[in-house]
């Protein structure tokens, strides 16, 4: 089975930086669309970048210049550089991947269990 690994999470101060990552610890064909979301205490979960298969991104408007996602092919990770940490990025941070497992194989949404991001002022 498939599954979703993030790491990189922990505790900042406001105005630091941390580096998330993804990656399956499975073997998968292909990954198309990755995305990193997350979801504060008492919030519906957000959508926070995408990073489509040829690295085009999107952001949400609250991480635009603070954040960059990036992707490596080979290896199927993606990654989140967070910088200028604000207090409300506290949240769990969940990576998500959609791909098949083989050519023949239906398109799937996999998720990661989350890494805890907390920003203290």
């Amino acid at each position: 089975q498939v599954q979703l690994v993030e790491s990189g999470g922990g505790l900042a101060q406001a105005g630091g930086s941390l580096r998330l990552s993804c990656a399956p610890s499975g073997s998968i064909f292909s990954i198309n669309a990755m995305a990193w979301y997350r979801q504060a205490p008492g919030k519906q979960r957000e959508l926070v970048a995408t990073i489509t298969s040829d690295r085009i991104t999107n952001y949400a408007d609250s991480v635009k210049g603070r954040f960059t996602i990036s992707r490596d092919n080979v290896k199927n990770t993606v990654y989140l550089q967070m910088n200028s940490l604000k207090p409300e990025d506290t949240a769990v941070y969940y990576c998500n991947a959609v791909g098949k497992r083989y050519l023949t194989s239906p398109s799937y949404s996999y998720w990661g269990q989350g890494t805890q991001v907390t920003v203290s002022s």
